[in-house]
């Protein structure tokens, strides 16, 4: 067995608080915005626990973590945000969730089966997952498998409290947030509760690679009258490098001549080693697009806020007029062509 993977005993643990939360079921008075953090005693790091299934579709508990999973959140549930379903992929999270036993994998039969429980009915098989930006949602390693099962039973411990008191989650001011901290004594873990003060993450820091013959070679180009369409959404066709990989769901850099519909290029990348070495490489690709063109182009869209930001150097080094919109329809025509092609 890798020492990656939970032993039996993890596993057990970790079903057996899963069950006890599914009879607590605080979906019944907890909102998926009634999140409160906790402290992980290996790591010191902070994951926030958020209950979902008040809607009665999807019941789960997920564990946001740090603050770049807690903003995550937010930016998720911002009714302003206009970002994809695909978005949440994005957020670095554990999930412990109840399905229908057809949603499970081979691998969760076998460790249900190894530990010798049994669940009947709809909602009622506990499924875990491990979110990762840019990664297939997988199976949990043992750090994760531990880790959620604290989180389990914190919320057995803070759920009955919050239904009795809901003032609990009432922060004293914006960005504060009631966190359970843990101390140790032996072998035994003790909590306690105290407010904390989480600021949003710093903006990670982005590279951006170019090759600068390949740019100096379009700056020389004529500019044209032609407007262009570009976007990278993920693609939903999982790929892995070997058997053994956690798969990813690429992104595909699509560019698109708007007024003839014309796809200049449409490239696959991976958040394999991260999301912002793949961001890094955006801007070449669009430069090698455009120079199908033969013509710098009057305007390039893009859909997303962050196309926007890391193309706003090219837009100036090119003098083109760049902005943002929801609508590509030139765009959104080639993405679902390309789509029924792949799958």
């Amino acid at each position: 067995m890798s020492e990656n993977t939970p032993t039996l005993e993890e596993w057990r643990e970790l079903y057996e608080d899963a069950i006890r939360v599914k009879e607590l079921a605080p979906w019944g008075w907890m909102a998926e915005t009634d999140v409160f953090g906790v402290q992980n005693p290996e790591t010191d790091e902070l994951g926030f626990a958020s209950v979902m299934g008040a809607l009665g579709e999807h019941y789960s508990i997920a564990v946001y973590l740090g603050p770049e999973g807690l903003y995550g959140l937010w930016d998720f549930e911002d009714p302003a945000d206009t970002a994809p379903v695909e978005r949440l992929l994005e957020i670095p999270h554990l999930q412990a969730s109840f399905e229908d036993r057809k949603q499970l994998h081979d691998k969760d039969r076998e460790v249900i089966k190894a530990l010798g429980l049994k669940f009947r009915g709809r909602n009622a098989w506990p499924m875990f997952r491990s979110y990762r930006p840019g990664f297939v949602p997988w199976f949990l390693e043992a750090k994760e498998a531990r880790f959620l099962a604290i989180v389990l039973e914190q919320v057995l411990d803070v759920a009955p409290r919050i239904r009795e008191n809901r003032s609990l989650l009432e922060p004293s001011s914006i960005g504060h947030y009631l966190v359970r901290v843990p101390s140790r004594e032996g072998d035994t873990l003790s909590w306690q509760e105290r407010t904390m003060d989480v600021p949003p993450p710093e903006l990670p820091s982005v590279s951006l690679y170019m090759d600068m013959p390949a740019l100096e070679r379009l700056k020389h180009l004529p500019h044209s009258q032609s407007r262009v369409e570009i976007d990278f959404p993920m693609f939903p066709v999982a790929t892995r490098k070997d058997k053994d990989a956690r798969p990813v769901f690429p992104y595909m850099l699509l560019t698109v001549e708007a007024q003839s519909g014309f796809v200049l290029g449409s490239d696959l990348l991976t958040a394999d080693p991260s999301l912002e070495a793949m961001w890094g490489q955006i801007p070449v690709h669009v430069v090698y697009h455009l120079a199908r063109l033969g013509m710098v182009p009057r305007e390039v869209t893009v859909r997303s806020r962050l196309l926007l930001q890391l193309l706003q150097p090219l837009a100036e080094e090119l003098r083109f007029r760049l902005r943002q919109s929801d609508t590509l329809r030139s765009l959104d025509q080639a993405k679902e062509f390309l789509l029924q092609r792949f799958m």
